[in-house]
């Protein structure tokens, strides 16, 4: 959880403004340029930590150390750790609710703010910075919202061996099969935006992977147009579809040697710690946005704490 109160201090120190783009702790810089003092301090009510302020000299504004923190104004910030582990671990916003004697509508905007800022941080591709990929898998998972009738494709790009995910995406589809008939005459037609998706995750990962990488994945017809496109001299390999075994979420496959392994355990970790993705179960997504924010959580909480060696730069 730390590392996300980094990655965004330091995003909030290059945008918030001249004033908090210096250092706080560097107490020469108000030394020698004599334009922004301090004028005492404050206990933050929440923990009663003890907050330095500062004064602008030249336009007579007054900041803190607070200003720029990401939990600014939150009376509870001391659970955003309790509530982001809880979310990641397949517990229930109403189970964490009550797990931690809260209102449920506080893990509501918890869970809000935190994968606002998850979400944010892989959009910025801040996870990405000195990654340098040779392999990667990709492949398209289903689930729903609301209601089967109105499924959902996720997008899903792990780094082979590693299994570290590079990226996803969330994009509606048309329901199928024997749903197919219902699902148009009780919700009308519903655009399939799976390439659309595809592609915007194809261009955010581009610069990023080798040339000389290998690119893995089922024998979708559809995939191989947009690897090409965007993939131009990597090596293209696809691999025809097994059945899932019982263990594993659906997402393992049964018979011997998985060519997807790294994927396909992936996919199966991400249903078996999002509570909205387990395969039975009654929570379920209400809008299509929620689920980036849970996925981006679990992104983060799946790179930098179960894998080892992915700890964040600190530079």
């Amino acid at each position: 959880m730390q590392c996300l109160y980094q990655l965004k201090l330091k995003q909030s120190q290059a945008t918030f403004g001249s004033h908090t783009s210096k250092s706080f702790k560097d107490s020469q810089v108000f030394d020698r340029e004599h334009h922004i003092v301090k004028i005492g301090h404050f206990f933050r009510n929440c923990d009663q930590a003890l907050i330095q302020r500062y004064l602008c000299r030249t336009c007579r504004k007054s900041f803190s150390q607070e200003t720029i923190h990401p939990c600014v104004y939150q009376k509870k910030r001391h659970l955003n750790s309790s509530v982001f582990n809880l979310l990641v671990s397949g517990v229930s916003q109403r189970r964490a609710a009550r797990l931690l004697q809260v209102n449920p509508k506080t893990i509501v905007r918890k869970f809000l703010f935190l994968g606002q800022f998850s979400l944010a941080e892989l959009r910025n591709k801040t996870h990405l910075q000195n990654k340098h990929i040779e392999a990667m898998q990709f492949d398209d998972m289903e689930t729903f919202e609301h209601s089967k009738c109105k499924p959902l494709s996720i997008t899903l790009a792990v780094e082979e061996k590693t299994r570290f995910i590079l990226g996803f995406r969330v994009a509606s589809m048309p329901a199928k099969g024997l749903l197919a008939k219902t699902a148009r005459a009780k919700y009308g037609y519903r655009k399939d935006e799976r390439a659309k998706f595809r592609r915007k995750l194809f261009r955010e990962l581009q610069n990023h992977i080798s040339a000389e990488a290998t690119i893995k994945s089922d024998m979708n017809p559809h995939y191989k147009e947009d690897v090409r496109r965007y993939f131009q001299t990597q090596a293209y390999f696809t691999y025809k579809g097994r059945r899932g075994c019982v263990v594993g979420q659906g997402e393992l496959k049964s018979g011997g040697f998985d060519p997807l392994f790294s994927l396909n355990h992936t996919a199966a970790m991400l249903r078996a710690n999002i509570n909205r993705l387990f395969r039975r179960t009654w929570c379920t997504t209400k809008k299509a946005i929620c689920l980036e924010y849970h996925i981006a959580l679990y992104c983060f909480y799946h790179n930098f704490v179960l894998l080892p060696n992915t700890q964040p730069s600190s530079d």
